[in-house]
């Protein structure tokens, strides 16, 4: 009997298929002492499989690019961390062996995440899945990981490592359903990246049967179980409907009035390039700088390497506009460099600007970098600062870019609500604002974006969140300045017109979303959109927003 199930689309698309569930995690290893003579070995074959574990990160990484090769090297750090080796190492000199002690090591560490503020303990996932991947290693059973089938099946898992998801074959891997996750979860954000039909913190979805055919629609959020014949034909008429309204809509990002709304790409580097200008983006609003960081977290990238990799970016897309994001560090991306190691919340400490106003060389070869990377281009350069708080966050900022002889605008990201409510105070200073509504929406409603059981706070159609952005928003235009969104909310067609409505003037996000978008948009007037976004905040949450902005756009 058809049944219909509920979480958060997070990929456009809509899969037919049956479900295949995820293979299990590596069983808790025996806890059984071994001679003294046997340490020495025990501790090698610990190093070896560690090591092991993170070439093999690094390899998924380089293998998959962009935003995903950031991800996995991040985690290639986790599985070869000195500290969580040298407790490994200690364990076994006292009578573990070595896939115990990898065990006990990892479960202590994964304690202080989760006990150290919601940012980090979403990471804890991350940890889980290295920690398997060495443990299995060393007791030579398989990966625990995406299960082997001939045939294209839906995936169903509890959650999805990075390192599965950024591999997935969309061949095989026709969509994937998870109980835990969040709509900006990194496997959420590699979904996208992907193509592939998504839902995610679906309660209940484990429980499904292995070989029950299911429907996924990435787009509403609803998975079908059992569909009839009727209900499969409707979907896969709708997914038709939807891939010919992409193949229609062509040229810069605008509504039916021509209200322009210039539409970028969000990546991760070079690699992300090919991607975001076949989708015709008009440009990049989120250069995320990190991936460059990750590769050795012990310094920091040489002004050399930095200038190679910005000016391909920046080279591929004359006459238009490269938003560059400085370095991210610390909370769930730190670095030996950089980030203490003693913050009893990091996601509440010294991260983002806080970072590199505590590094100012850190900051100044960067921008240097970006200067002679730019030096000679016909490109419209624009540099943004994370997590600003205040006035003089963006003045520091802005002081920072001009010691370093940077011929570019200087801008501010808006993840921290004090910056939304004194938008025009910031805007004394910088030039533009970038609305991060991920990290935004993480600290207005004090809920991790990676956690699902408090996936509904991370909703970007809550309404306290929306008035955020049109807070932002009015005081860019009330100061002639732009204000622009590059977190996942802009993924979203139906949002995206509310988020014009509201006065953003560009979205930017990952390349797969950019037709979905710039079709819906082509559908509507700006006064449409206006209508639309106030009816949406004019309610008390974030299911009855989508509604009531989805009934002006319907004409209901």
């Amino acid at each position: 009997m058809e049944t219909t199930l509920r979480g958060v689309g997070v990929s456009h698309g809509v899969a037919i298929g049956e479900v295949r569930h995820m293979g299990t995690a590596v069983l808790e290893p025996p806890a059984r002492q071994i001679r003294p003579q046997d340490a020495p070995r025990e501790q090698a074959r610990a190093r070896q499989a560690a090591e092991a574990v993170g070439a093999d990160l690094n390899a998924r990484g380089q293998l998959a690019g962009g935003e995903a090769q950031a991800v996995l090297e991040a985690q290639a750090l986790m599985a070869q961390d000195p500290e969580l080796l040298a407790d490994v190492d200690r364990r076994i000199a006292v009578g573990s062996t070595a896939e115990r002690a990898v065990y006990d090591a990892f479960a202590s560490y994964r304690a202080l995440l989760a006990g150290a503020g919601e940012y980090l303990a979403g990471r804890v996932a991350d940890l889980d899945d290295v920690r398997n991947r060495i443990v299995a290693r060393l007791l030579g059973v398989p990966m625990p990981g995406v299960p082997d089938s001939d045939e294209p099946y839906v995936l169903i898992a509890r959650d999805l490592a990075p390192a599965d998801t950024a591999l997935l074959d969309p061949a095989l891997v026709l969509g994937f359903v998870t109980e835990e996750g969040g709509p900006t979860s990194h496997s959420a954000i590699l979904a996208r990246a992907l193509g592939v039909p998504a839902v995610v913190a679906l309660p209940g979805a484990g429980e499904l049967a292995e070989g029950t055919v299911v429907a996924v629609d990435g787009s509403t959020g609803e998975v079908f179980v059992e569909p009839s014949r009727d209900k499969q034909a409707e979907l896969t008429e709708l997914a038709a409907e939807r891939k010919a309204a992409l193949a229609a809509s062509s040229g810069p990002g605008a509504t039916s009035d021509g209200h322009k709304v210039p539409l970028l790409a969000n990546i991760g580097g070079p690699a992300d390039v090919a991607a975001a200008v076949s989708a015709g983006a008009e440009g990049v609003g989120l250069f995320r700088t990190e991936f460059l960081f990750l590769d050795d977290s012990a310094r920091a990238p040489s002004q050399e390497k930095q200038v190679e990799a910005y000016r391909q970016v920046l080279e591929a897309f004359p006459e238009g506009r490269v938003v560059v994001r400085v370095l991210d560090a610390g909370a769930d991306k730190p670095l030996a460099f950089l980030s203490p190691g003693d913050e009893p919340n990091p996601a509440l400490g010294v991260r983002g600007l806080r970072t590199l106003l505590d590094h100012p060389e850190v900051l100044r070869t960067q921008l240097q970098a970006l200067a002679e990377a730019a030096a000679g281009l016909p490109v419209y350069l624009e540099v943004m600062a994370p997590m600003v708080a205040d006035r003089r966050d963006a003045k520091a900022f802005a002081d920072a870019c001009r010691e370093a002889g940077l011929a570019a605008k200087f801008g501010a990201m808006v993840e921290i609500p004090s910056a939304a409510l004194r938008a025009r105070s910031v805007l004394q200073e910088v030039e533009f604002l970038s609305l991060g509504t991920n990290d935004l929406a993480q600290y207005t409603f004090a809920a991790d974006r990676q956690v699902g059981a408090v996936s509904r706070y991370q909703d970007p159609w809550q309404p306290a969140l929306l008035d955020l952005v049109a807070l932002s928003a009015e005081a860019a235009k009330a100061e002639g300045k732009s204000c622009g969104v590059c977190g996942e909310a802009a993924a979203d067609p139906l949002l995206a017109c509310v988020l014009t409505g509201l006065g953003v003037t560009s979205l930017s996000m990952g390349a797969a979303s950019i037709p979905y978008v710039r079709a819906t948009l082509a559908k509507y007037t700006l006064a449409q959109c206006e209508r639309a976004a106030a009816a949406a905040r004019a309610t008390d949450g974030a299911d009855e927003a989508r509604r009531a902005a989805q009934a002006v756009l319907s004409g209901e």
